[in-house]
């Protein structure tokens, strides 16, 4: 009968599996089973004669949120096991939580995941949301049913509101940092529209037990963000939970001619990317204990940077569609982008990255989300002759990404030689096609 080994971190699960393998017992990373809510995504599969000797190998090594299940007859998971270990106790429960309090301070530990690598996968919210009631507006110019990046309500003949909210646990470990990272993402939402924002309201989830002055550092290090945005801090709604989250509710205004969609590229069109790809797995790998201050320092400057100043640069040029990239990874925006109706066409040698994220990638190292938008993307995107390294960074969940934007051909190397002047990385990665059998091509 099989075992499964959960972990609070992704990264606990492949550091796991080194450290099981040189010991001589034999384990294999798989998916989390749908009928385990706890966990980080990803677990270790071991038989049940090995469960004892693996757990108190890893007791051993300090990987703690470690939690053991064994599958039933029926086959549904029990919670049978959890080594004593520092402060975790033994437990013998059948309802999947195991977790116990820990004390001290850290926004990393007390989080199973963090950034927009918390989102609910893309397959699974469109299923969601499939059949909601709904009310209709003629005024509800874009609502979700396109998966657009925010809301847009015409109040009249001249402008829209746009509307959308955006919050997630902690990906770095300094308050400040985190609310920064926070806010700039949130904002974004408005900038793809073409939109300027106007007001923003705090959303928080905060335990409890925590001090809080901490979640003051949070909250300050957001009102930095929406200052620079030149946007009103209105106050907002704050619950405690047992994760700190963070993040803003926007409203931003922006003329009825100049509305962006996410879904509308015109042929023709070269798409720019304004920011590398790989924070995803940066931080997975600062939550591990592997990535080194300069690779963390160069992922927060580009999370903290608003896409204010890209979409400023586009204002005059002929963008057929904008969407910034989040936690669904670069080829999934890129699929809501070519919506059924048109092929993207991926320059794969000039996609920007960060060199430690590429690396991170090549040593396998993964995260949950990163494995559900490839999931999601089979059948979709063939990136089979691709180096895996680069697959990885396709996938990768990106909190605070850039803007993917969709420019006439002939206008396309001034705006982005216009938009490098403040994001060096940026670069032509692709174009807009005719549609053909596949919505994703590599050439």
């Amino acid at each position: 009968m099989e075992c499964i080994i959960t972990f609070g971190s992704t990264n606990y699960a492949i550091k796991a599996e080194q450290c099981l393998v040189a010991k001589g017992i034999r384990a294999s990373v798989m998916p989390l089973p749908p009928r385990i809510s706890a966990g980080c995504g990803i677990c270790l599969r071991v038989d049940t004669g090995s469960m004892e000797p693996a757990l108190r190998c890893l007791a051993d090594e300090g990987i703690d949120g470690v939690s053991a299940y064994s599958r039933q007859e029926d086959g549904s998971f029990a919670l049978q096991l959890t080594l004593e270990a520092g402060s975790r106790s033994a437990t013998r429960e059948s309802n999947g939580a195991s977790a116990s309090p820990r004390s001290g301070f850290s926004l990393l530990h007390d989080c199973a995941s963090g950034g927009c690598g918390a989102k609910i996968g893309p397959g699974e919210l469109s299923g969601l949301l499939a059949g909601l009631p709904v009310y209709r507006d003629g005024n509800l110019l874009v609502g979700f049913e396109s998966s657009d990046d925010a809301a847009v309500y015409r109040i009249d003949e001249r402008q829209s509101l746009v509307a959308t909210a955006d919050f997630f646990p902690p990906m770095v470990d300094d308050p400040a940092t985190f609310g920064r990272i926070a806010a700039a993402n949130a904002l974004s939402d408005v900038y793809a529209m073409g939109a300027k924002p106007l007001t923003a309201l705090n959303l928080v989830c905060f335990p409890q037990s925590m001090d809080i002055g901490i979640l003051r550092e949070i909250l300050a290090g957001g009102a930095e963000k929406v200052a620079e945005a030149r946007a009103a801090l209105c106050g907002g709604h704050s619950i405690y939970d047992k994760e700190p989250k963070y993040g803003l509710a926007v409203t931003g205004i922006v003329d009825n001619d100049r509305i962006i969609r996410n879904d509308t590229p015109a042929i023709g069109h070269k798409i720019i990317l304004t920011k590398p790809l790989g924070t995803g797995l940066i931080m997975a790998a600062l939550r591990g204990g592997l990535a080194g201050s300069g690779a963390v320092g160069k992922a927060v400057l580009s999370m903290e940077r608003l896409n204010k100043y890209a979409a400023e640069k586009a204002v005059g040029f002929d963008v057929s569609a904008c969407t910034d990239i989040t936690g669904f990874g670069l080829l999934a925006h890129m699929l809501e982008m070519a919506s059924g109706r048109a092929s993207i066409v991926v320059y794969p040698g000039e996609l920007p990255y960060f060199e430690e994220a590429y690396g991170f990638a090549g040593e396998f190292l993964m995260t949950a989300a990163g494995q559900r938008n490839r999931n999601h993307l089979r059948g979709k995107a063939d990136v089979g002759k691709l180096p895996f390294e680069l697959q990885e960074l396709l996938f990768d969940p990106q909190t605070s990404g850039g803007l993917l934007l969709c420019v006439a051909a002939a206008q396309a190397d001034s705006l982005l030689s216009s938009i490098k002047e403040g994001d060096p990385a940026a670069r032509t990665i692709g174009e807009v096609i005719a549609r053909e059998k596949e919505e994703i091509l590599f050439r």
